[in-house]
């Protein structure tokens, strides 16, 4: 798994915004920029849906202003998914970047099997990217929501 000190693994990324399609890679999100990265274990699910992404709605002025210049909001989901479940949520402050492949969860240890509930998904977490490195690292523990939200992340700054 992933830890604090350690550099992303480059991949390539699957992007929808404002009716565009993308595939920004991990250099081009986190390269000479202070990033807030959440995950989740999938979009338009309860728990993501009701607290985890409008969390990070709510505060990320705030984290704006503690010097944060993107936070991203990631899941194992295709990105016409994560595009339609920003826009639901009206998270127009927030980058929905869809891992499809789970090839970053995967590279940095953090997927969860849940066979035919969804196959490879993501473990819930938040972590501070800086330039590239992992500088803060919150991993909930199976089936929790109390170290990965905005408000921790907030307060860590």
């Amino acid at each position: 798994m992933i830890k604090v000190g350690d550099k992303l693994p480059e991949v390539t990324f699957s992007l929808r915004k404002n009716g565009e399609a993308s595939n920004p890679t991990t250099s081009e999100l986190f390269a000479g920029k202070k990033v807030v990265l959440f995950a989740v274990p999938g979009a338009f699910t309860p728990t993501c849906s009701e607290a985890h992404l409008p969390g990070y709605i709510a505060l990320a002025d705030k984290l704006h202003a503690k010097g944060v210049n993107d936070i991203i909001c990631l899941s194992v989901n295709d990105a016409f998914v994560m595009s339609a479940w920003g826009a639901t949520q009206n998270a127009e402050a927030i980058t929905m970047l869809a891992d499809g492949g789970a090839e970053f969860t995967q590279g940095i240890g953090l997927e969860k099997q849940t066979a035919t509930f969804g196959g490879v998904r993501s473990q819930r977490y938040s972590m501070l990217v800086d330039d590239g490195v992992v500088t803060a690292l919150n991993v909930e523990s199976a089936g929790k929501f109390e170290v990965s939200d905005a408000d921790t992340m907030l307060n860590s700054l």
